[in-house]
């Protein structure tokens, strides 16, 4: 089977008894290596000192008086949040409760952005396990990195927006591409080649190098390949079987409940559920609409069950799609929480 998504930090990590991803002294000591954290030659000797303690024992409380005496502002910073970060990973005790608790309430999330899309780099790497379809896994990267999307003679190309934006300015590598394993060799020649059915294997020479572009148009395979990545994200998750298939457009008759892929299609299905007439060039945004359905509808609210839910992935403005896969976690409406 080829091996895929080494930088997600998966290959450090062990599934515990409940096929969850188990956080382990490797996979802290991973962020121990950050460029943001290992010493550097203008380094004082207390910051080598902790650094090298956190080395050998990742789980080891530091004082804040510890980080107090760090010489360097930007240091003591970084540590901060680190720590922070480490505590709430090693408190969960794996990284699908870490993510889960991370959007439990409305609370503002204290963890940076880098090191949330990196869990969930990490659990899908752990969800495709065993995966030979190439387009899935090209598909599932919406999940963490950010797309930018062109509309080109009828279709609707996702291509990686940091690569494309590396590519633009000349630069050879990016800070997401480089979460917590350091990249291998060089990453070489941008080619941003489109992916289908019948050159899709082309992305396991490539995979980690994000420089690939699919189509998700409705009838696309690679938007049904997308469809496969929700369903295991919600199995997952939630411990419910769902259904998820492409649709042209909303059976207003059946919708009554939505859950935005991405601040955009949230916004504008609240404002089409709410009666708001939107604008075209903004409705142009919506890139792809799904419904989704319950296998066993007595895990909806009572209220709901039986009723198909709408998704909906959308562009921004500046034509970049952020996808949100936390508001699978938090706004399917099911009838208990996780």
């Amino acid at each position: 089977m080829p091996d895929f998504w080494r930088s997600s930090g998966f290959h450090l990590l062990a599934r515990n008894a409940s096929g969850q991803l188990a956080v382990t002294d490797d996979f802290l000591r991973a962020y121990l290596l950050r460029p943001e954290i290992r010493p550097v030659e203008e380094s004082c000797a207390r910051e080598r000192a902790l650094h090298g303690a956190l080395i050998e024992s990742p789980r080891r409380a530091v004082a804040a008086g510890e980080i107090d005496a760090l010489v360097d502002g930007d240091a003591r910073d970084n540590y901060r949040v680190l720590l922070r970060f480490r505590d709430r990973l090693i408190a969960a005790g794996t990284l699908e409760a870490c993510y889960a608790d991370l959007f439990r309430d409305a609370a503002p999330i204290d963890v940076p952005p880098l090191f949330v899309d990196q869990l969930v780099h990490a659990i899908l790497r752990h969800l495709l396990e065993g995966c030979e379809d190439a387009l899935r896994v090209r598909a599932a990267e919406l999940f963490f990195r950010e797309q930018k999307a062109t509309l080109r003679d009828g279709q609707v190309l996702l291509a990686d927006a940091e690569t494309v934006a590396m590519h633009a300015s000349g630069e050879r590598y990016g800070g997401l591409g480089r979460l917590i394993v350091e990249a291998q060799g060089t990453l070489g020649r941008v080619d941003l080649d489109v992916l289908g059915p019948d050159n899709a294997d082309l992305y396991w020479s490539r995979e980690s190098r994000f420089d690939t572009v699919i189509p998700i148009q409705h009838g696309s395979a690679a938007l049904d390949a997308l469809c496969r990545v929700i369903e295991a994200w919600i199995g997952h998750f939630h411990g419910v079987r769902v259904e998820v298939g492409a649709v042209r457009a909303i059976d207003e008759a059946h919708w009554r409940w939505h859950v935005g892929l991405d601040a955009e299609s949230t916004a504008i299905l609240n404002a089409l559920w709410n009666g708001v007439e939107v604008e075209p060039g903004r409705m142009r945004r919506i890139l792809a609409l799904f419904r989704l359905t319950f296998g066993e509808p007595e895990v909806m609210r009572q209220d709901l069950r039986g009723a198909p839910v709408v998704l909906a992935l959308s562009m921004s403005e500046d034509e970049v799609v952020h996808m949100k896969p936390q508001n699978l976690l938090r706004n399917l409406p099911l009838a208990a929480a996780i």
